[in-house]
């Protein structure tokens, strides 16, 4: 019981230690041109023919079938459903980008039509992101969404999320989401 309640207790102080993290960010002029900056890079990212490929083909197949965010959490990033997300052309063009650039970015995720995953570096906490503003307004209405400052528990990071729409033949098709890390806009901060 005592190993219990200090597990808790340990659990509640790391929950309050991670918004006071994110509370404590400061949005200053400098980091939202950054971010702004960041949306454009992302959404030339988003552009590229392997990512479009990928969310077409994904479209044309669907989620996988009994697949949900429930069963999705208790698969195993080793799991073949998994890595194969991370193997695709997709995933390593997303991988090589996130790589080139050197903490910038702690994540990147491809999402289809249904919400359902199409790429990521790593594992994602959801498969099916419909219903988030993450997917729901950039696929909605074809504008890039940024989000707060927050822990993201796929990339263990703090990190703001932009995600921007993913367009074939003029109609969203997808959505790319993008984690900027925190600790890379902290610095533009202080400026």
């Amino acid at each position: 019981m005592t190993a219990t309640i200090g597990f808790i207790t340990a659990v509640m102080l790391a929950l309050t230690a991670t918004a006071a993290s994110a509370d404590g960010f400061q949005m200053t002029p400098a980091v939202q041109a950054e971010l702004d900056k960041q949306k454009t890079v992302i959404a030339g990212w988003a552009a590229n023919a392997a990512v479009v490929n990928a969310v077409v083909e994904q479209n044309h197949r669907g989620p996988i079938a009994g697949m949900d965010n429930p069963k999705w959490k208790l698969t195993r990033r080793s799991d073949p459903t998994i890595t194969a997300f991370q193997s695709n052309a997709a995933g390593q063009f997303l991988k090589a980008h996130i790589d080139e650039n050197k903490g910038r970015f702690s994540e990147a995720f491809l999402s289809a039509a249904a919400g359902e995953k199409v790429a990521f570096v790593e594992k994602t906490t959801s498969y099916i992101h419909r219903g988030q503003e993450k997917f729901d307004v950039p696929y909605s209405t074809g504008k890039a969404w940024q989000g707060a400052a927050e822990f993201d528990e796929s990339s263990q990071t703090y990190a703001i999320q932009i995600s921007v729409p993913v367009v074939a033949e003029g109609r969203t098709i997808g959505v790319l989401v993008v984690g900027v890390n925190l600790s890379h806009l902290e610095g533009l901060a202080k400026r």
